[in-house]
C-alpha cells in the first residue's frame, strides 16, 4: 500500500541531511515496518543520475515495497551513497551503496577480442557497463574524485548530442531545448550527479508535449513529424494523458527512436580501460562487477529493443573478466530466461565471481520487487546483498575486513564459506544503528567466532 512521505523526502532540491531528517520525523509517526517476506534489491538509480527518487524516498519506496535491504547505484556518481545508507538505517532496512560506469574493452590498439562486439552495451560497440558495489564510507570521496572527469566528459558529449537534438527538433517544428537551463539546469551535475542521455531525451520531451500536448495526437505527431513509432504498448501508454508514468513511458520512446540519430559515441576519458576502472575498485575496497545483460527479448524497462549481446561469446568473456580482476558479476533476475541465469551462475563458480543481484530501478514504473531472489534457485542472491552490506560497514571500520581483503582472517575461505560468514554477519547488524554493531563482529570474527 502506498505510503504518504513529507515533501521534502522526494525534493531533489533539498540537502541529503534534510531528507534523511524529514524520514526520521515521519517515522516517529509510526510508519509501517517491513513485510519481512526477504527481498532486496542493490540496483536503484536515484536523481543523481536519472530516477524519479531521491536516496531517501528510493529507501523509503524499497521498504514499502516489502524489501529488507535496498542500495544505490547510481551512472558515474557517488553521490547518494551516504544519503541512501543513512535513510536505510532510519527505515531499519539494511542499506548498502556503489555506482555505475561504462569501461572499454577495445584493447590498447582499438582492436582488441571485444571492440567490435556488443557486449552488454546497446549503444556502442566494446563498451560495457560494470558496477562498483559496497564502496566503503571513507573511500567516497576518493570514488567521487575519480568518477569528476569521467562526468566532465559526459557533460561536454552531452552538450554536443544538445545541439544535434536541436537540429532534429527544429527541422520537425518544435522549439529547441537550451542545455544550460534545460538539462544541466534540471540535473544534479553541480552537486555530483551525473548527466545522462535520459536528461536530455527529457528535455526533448518536453518540446515535444509542449507542442503536440498528451493523448492520441502525440503518438501521431511523433510519427508524422519525427518519424518515430511509438509501438503497440508506447501508443497505449501514450494515448492516456493522466498517466502518471508518462515522462518516463515518452523516454522509453525517445531512447529507441530519437537516441540513434543524435548519439555520439563516448570517447576513452569517459569510457576508461576496463582494468583501470576494476583497479581503482579494488584499490578502495570496493567490489568490481561486471553487469550481465544477455540476448535481450522483451526489455523490463521498456527502452531496449530485442537484441543479441554476449551470449554467444560468454565464455570468453568471462576468461578476460577473471584477467582483469573482476571479483564478481551482477545479474538481473526478472530480465532473463532461467536457461541464460543457469549459465552465468556456471560461469560464475568456475571463476570464483561473487554472484550479485538486483531490479536496475530508473522509472516511476518499475517495481522495487524482485520476487525472483525468494525462488530456491536464487536464494543465495539475497545473502550476496547481505554480505556486500557488511562488507561495506566491516571495510569502513578496518580495510582489513573487506570482503575480498588478503589480510583479513576470513581471506582462506573457499568464497561460498566467505559469503555466509558475510551474510550472517550482515544479518547480525542493528539495522538501526549499523556502526554500533561492527566492533562486536569484527572482534567476534577475529576470534573466529563467526555469526550464525
Amino acid at each position: 500500500m502506498a505510503q504518504d512521505y513529507p515533501a521534502a523526502v522526494n525534493d531533489p532540491r533539498a540537502c541529503g541531511g534534510e531528507r534523511v531528517e524529514a524520514l526520521r520525523a515521519m517515522e516517529k509517526n509510526n510508519a509501517p515496518g517491513v513485510t519481512g517476506k526477504g527481498e532486496v534489491n542493490n540496483h536503484i538509480h536515484t536523481v543523481y543520475s536519472f530516477s524519479p527518487y531521491t536516496p531517501a524516498m528510493a529507501a523509503a519506496k524499497a521498504r514499502e515495497a516489502g524489501l529488507e535491504a535496498a542500495g544505490s547505484v547510481d551512472h558515474d556518481s557517488i553521490a547518494a551513497a551516504r544519503e541512501m545508507t543513512a535513510a536505510c538505517a532510519v527505515l531499519g532496512i539494511g542499506g548498502c551503496c556503489g555506482f555505475e560506469i561504462r569501461v572499454s574493452f577495445r584493447g590498447e590498439d582499438g582492436k582488441g577480442p571485444f571492440a567490435g562486439r556488443k557486449i552488454n552495451n546497446p549503444d556502442s560497440e566494446g563498451i560495457a557497463y560494470m558496477t562498483v558495489q559496497g564502496v566503503p564510507a571513507p573511500a567516497i570521496p576518493e570514488a567521487g574524485a575519480f568518477l569528476k572527469p569521467i562526468r566532465e566528459e559526459r557533460f561536454r558529449r552531452t552538450r554536443a548530442m544538445t545541439e544535434k537534438a536541436n537540429a532534429v527538433l527544429r527541422d520537425s517544428g518544435f522549439a529547441a531545448v537550451d542545455f544550460e537551463r534545460d538539462i544541466s539546469g534540471a540535473s544534479l551535475f553541480g552537486e555530483g550527479g551525473e548527466i545522462t542521455e535520459r536528461h536530455l531525451l527529457a528535455a526533448a520531451a518536453d518540446r515535444i508535449t509542449g507542442s503536440l500536448g498528451r493523448g492520441p495526437p502525440l503518438s501521431k505527431g511523433l510519427k508524422d513529424r519525427l518519424g518515430i513509432e511509438a509501438g503497440k504498448k508506447g501508443e497505449q501508454y501514450l494515448a492516456d494523458p493522466g498517466n502518471p508514468h508518462y515522462l518516463y513511458d515518452l523516454l522509453g520512446v525517445l531512447k529507441t527512436g530519437l537516441l540513434p540519430r543524435i548519439f555520439i559515441q563516448p570517447g576513452g576519458a569517459e569510457c576508461i580501460p576496463a582494468k583501470k576502472a576494476v583497479d581503482f575498485a579494488l584499490s578502495i575496497g570496493a567490489i568490481p562487477a561486471y553487469a550481465y545483460l544477455g540476448d535481450v527479448g522483451e526489455s523490463p524497462t521498456g527502452d531496449k529493443k530485442a537484441e543479441k549481446f554476449e551470449d554467444d561469446f560468454l565464455e570468453e568473456l568471462f576468461d578476460e573478466l577473471a584477467r582483469t580482476g573482476y571479483r564478481a558479476v551482477a545479474y538481473m533476475p526478472p530480465r532473463n530466461t532461467v536457461r541464460q541465469l543457469r549459465k552465468v551462475k556456471r560461469l560464475c563458480a568456475e571463476k570464483d565471481f561473487l554472484e550479485i543481484s538486483g531490479v536496475d530501478i530508473n522509472s516511476s514504473r518499475q517495481s522495487f520487487n524482485c520476487p525472483e531472489v525468494l525462488e530456491d534457485e536464487f536464494r543465495h542472491l539475497i545473502d550476496t546483498t547481505w554480505a556486500i552490506i557488511a562488507h561495506e560497514r566491516l571495510a569502513s571500520a578496518e580495510p582489513s575486513y573487506g570482503f575480498f581483503s588478503g589480510l583479513g582472517p576470513l581471506a582462506a575461505l573457499p568464497l561460498p564459506e566467505r559469503t555466509a560468514v558475510y551474510a550472517a554477519a550482515g544479518k547480525a547488524l542493528d539495522l538501526k544503528r549499523p556502526e554500533e554493531s561492527v566492533p562486536g563482529i569484527i572482534e567476534d570474527l577475529r576470534k573466529g567466532r563467526y555469526p550464525s
